[in-house]
């Protein structure tokens, strides 16, 4: 049977569609490797990339663990037999080979540190005397700089200490000092948030404690049983917004921080001061930035309705707007010039509505320019304002 002519055929027909199969593929890995384009192309590209991979690393700053992993990526980018990375204070990663001269490298590198000045070494400023070392006989070492702060170094060994590498080398100390750079101003946002917040706890610490322990103190005659039920709501409220920890929270905590604001601001203004709640159930888990929503009601309490005559209503809502949580404060009150409200948001002149200008800087600063405040008014028109956040936010905890 298998000398038939149909088996025959049979053999011929698997073998040819093997040899297809092959060709497809060897065309395809081809073409894939003819899309990098040139060889200098192809260079630039895994000279970014590597770049892109150790950048992820010294987002942070100079810490071990980030330094460690960026290393092995910068030694692959100079093509040095081992690379280090210090601060000021040690040595914080090491990648390849010769690690026999890790304990001395500080020292080596003491000059660099404080000189801010690249320097070269050869075999007997390293003192090789180990067999490890390879082919390591040169040594270049360039300052990471921080603004006009050395806060560290990088480090190259090679068998030779070439011009090319030396140049190399220093561009590459420069390109971490822009990484460390960013990482500080990621930071000082954060600091700076921390500030606003701190600014905004200030901001209602004066006016509204004093007002409330007046508005508590005159219902202890005439209404104990208010008095304390009073005390309880504005020793929750001060809890709240006195707290030391986290810049996020949900969005059910901070209603539940405007509930109580509201239930003191109504023992002083009774039945001038009406709200409405529309609250989408799907949305009260959303985080928002702390104290982001509170001083947004207390505007409209304060320049809306306080200065109006006869009662005032406000609106909160707060929706499901699909990958965003959208919330709206509203107020029949007197409204506001919309010129001079956007000149103050941008920080020209000051104002009174400092807790819009700070809620709106913290949205921008943690959302970006699209999420800030959106404000509708005009005088006797009542205020509209608009917050947009989105629902999910892995990198921000509550």
């Amino acid at each position: 049977m298998p000398d038939s002519p149909l088996y025959s055929a049979a053999a011929v027909a698997v073998i040819a569609l093997a040899v297809a199969v092959v060709v497809a593929v060897g065309l395809k890995v081809l073409r894939s490797f003819r899309e990098l384009g040139t060889d200098a192309e192809r260079a630039t590209y895994n000279t970014l990339h590597a770049a892109s991979k150790a950048g992820r690393h010294l987002r942070t700053g100079l810490n071990p663990a980030g330094a460690a992993k960026a290393s092995r990526q910068l030694r692959a980018l100079l093509g040095c037999d081992a690379l280090a990375i210090l601060d000021v204070s040690g040595v914080l990663a090491w990648d390849g080979t010769a690690e026999e001269l890790r304990p001395g490298l500080m020292a080596l590198a003491a000059d660099v540190l404080s000189s801010g000045r690249t320097q070269v070494f050869n075999a007997a400023d390293l003192q090789l005397h180990s067999p490890k070392s390879g082919s390591v006989a040169a040594a270049v070492v360039a300052p990471v700089r921080a603004g006009s702060r050395v806060v560290g170094a990088v480090a190259a060994f090679a068998p030779q200490a070439g011009s090319g590498l030396v140049r190399a080398t220093t561009e590459v100390a420069d390109w971490v000092a822009a990484q460390v750079e960013l990482a500080e101003l990621d930071a000082s946002r954060t600091l700076l948030m921390e500030a606003e917040v701190r600014a905004l706890r200030a901001q209602i610490s004066p006016h509204f404690i004093y007002n409330s322990l007046n508005a508590i103190a005159s219902f202890i005659n005439t209404d104990p049983a208010r008095a304390r039920e009073l005390v309880v709501e504005f020793a929750d409220f001060t809890r709240y917004s006195f707290r030391r920890h986290g810049d996020f929270t949900t969005l059910a905590e901070e209603l539940r921080c405007i509930d109580r604001y509201l239930l003191l601001e109504r023992a002083r203004f009774g039945e001038r001061v009406q709200v409405s709640l529309r609250i989408a159930p799907e949305v009260l888990s959303t985080v928002i930035p702390f104290l982001s929503l509170q001083p947004l009601v207390e505007n409209a309490v304060r320049h809306g309705l306080e200065a109006k005559e006869g009662p005032g209503h406000i609106t909160i809502s707060a929706n499901d707007s699909g990958a965003f949580a959208e919330v709206t404060i509203e107020d029949d009150g007197v409204g506001m010039d919309p010129v001079q409200l956007q000149s103050m948001l941008a920080g020209h002149v000051d104002g009174e509505h400092v807790g819009l200008r700070n809620v709106d800087a913290r949205l921008r600063q943690v959302y970006g320019d699209e999420h800030g405040l959106v404000i509708e008014t005009a005088p006797g028109e009542g205020t509209l304002i608009t917050m947009r956040v989105p629902k999910s936010q892995p990198d921000h905890d509550a």
